[in-house]
């Protein structure tokens, strides 16, 4: 089974290069922006209690989380692979889901991470932010903190996956084709 976590600032072209992927390799998608919004919407247990967290400000517990991620392995048992977007964003996080993946005899094949610098995700964020409608796509201040935040809090998480020998890096700045050319190269080196 593939387990691929495509890793990358706001902007590094995470979304395309996904679909892509899952396409190749026919991989589940396990969003968990969409997975939280998927169980609130079918008020399951773990649904409701993140809806009441989310109603409140508060972030939905990692526990919570990967209750939502288990449930959707469990579902999908005979999947080819998952394709974790959005998740581990933390090295407690990444910790939990190695834990649950093991629970399954399965692993992290590989951490696939896209590097642009912050001048093109600045430029690419702004100009996504002309056509999405996302507030958070049209401000800069609220761009470069994303940004920042990426860069302090998951950057570990690479490191977690590096020391294991599981993280590659590639350049996110080039054609699309290519770029999904190093990333399918990495992950058959896997």
């Amino acid at each position: 089974m593939l387990n691929l976590i495509l890793f990358g600032p706001p902007g590094a072209g995470k979304g395309t290069q996904s679909e892509k992927i899952i396409a190749k390799y026919n991989l589940i998608h396990l969003s968990t922006g969409d997975l939280l919004r998927s169980e609130i919407q079918a008020g399951t247990e773990l649904g409701l209690k993140a809806k009441t967290l989310m109603d409140q400000g508060i972030l939905v517990p990692d526990e919570v989380v990967i209750g939502m991620i288990d449930n959707k392995l469990k579902e999908h048992r005979s999947a080819a692979g998952f394709i974790f977007d959005g998740f581990p964003r933390t090295v407690k996080q990444a910790e939990a889901l190695d834990n649950l993946l093991a629970s399954y005899n399965e692993s992290i094949s590989v951490m696939v991470a896209l590097s642009v610098n912050d001048d093109e995700l600045l430029a690419r964020l702004l100009n996504r932010g002309k056509t999405s409608g996302r507030p958070d796509d049209q401000n800069e201040e609220l761009i470069a903190k994303r940004i920042q935040e990426y860069n302090s809090k998951t950057k570990p998480v690479a490191d977690y996956y590096q020391e294991q020998g599981k993280f590659v890096a590639i350049n996110g700045i080039g054609e699309i084709d290519s770029i999904f050319g190093e990333i399918s190269g990495a992950i058959e080196a896997a």
